[in-house]
């Protein structure tokens, strides 16, 4: 069965992005950049909501990527995406397929086939879903230590107490703690 991970970056007060969307804050550096380049060319298929989706195909695919990060923008680009909008007719980004039904059960569709892990960047709506849901099995969540006081979480809608476990932490000399967790 595959698994079903989460990474998002979140400033120390916990929100994803602010409440325009703006990702500005994001603490990003050589290092960070590494540990992408690390896991740019894993396999794993990429799960977005349609605001995640569409930022991310516009930067991944733009000039400025493909000259400024190559090999993440390659990666990026030739791995499987899949975005699930309601509102989307077609996705355009190249290995990408669209789903409008039912999220959890296709989510749970895609975990009981073979293959490497599902992966969700940004999408908090989607992340706050499938956590209430209990269909997330590890949590990545880069701590960056920056205060924006307000803006959107990943955990908007979930409303029962979720116990994690802390697998793994890694500090970066940025400030950043990428920190692993998984459900109890």
């Amino acid at each position: 069965m595959r698994k079903l991970v989460v990474f998002n970056l979140l400033t120390l007060d916990g929100f994803l992005c602010r409440k325009n969307g703006d990702i500005s804050w994001h603490n990003v550096d050589l290092e960070f950049q590494e540990m992408t380049i690390e896991t740019s060319h894993s396999g794993n298929t990429l799960l977005f909501g349609r605001i995640t989706y569409e930022l991310m195909a516009n930067y991944w695919t733009s000039p400025e990527a493909l000259e400024s990060d190559p090999i993440v923008a390659e990666g990026m680009n030739s791995a499987d995406k899949i975005v699930f909008s309601k509102s989307m007719r077609k996705a355009e980004w190249v290995n990408t397929r669209l789903i409008n039904t039912d999220l959890l059960g296709e989510v749970i569709k895609l975990k009981h086939l073979s293959g490497k892990d599902l992966v969700i960047l940004g999408s908090g709506e989607i992340v706050s879903q499938l956590t209430a849901a209990n269909l997330i099995d590890e949590y990545k969540i880069m701590l960056n230590p920056v205060i924006i006081g307000e803006g959107k979480t990943m955990f908007e809608t979930v409303r029962n107490k979720q116990l994690l476990k802390l697998l793994h932490t890694r500090t970066f000399a940025n400030g950043n703690i990428l920190l692993t967790y998984v459900p109890l």
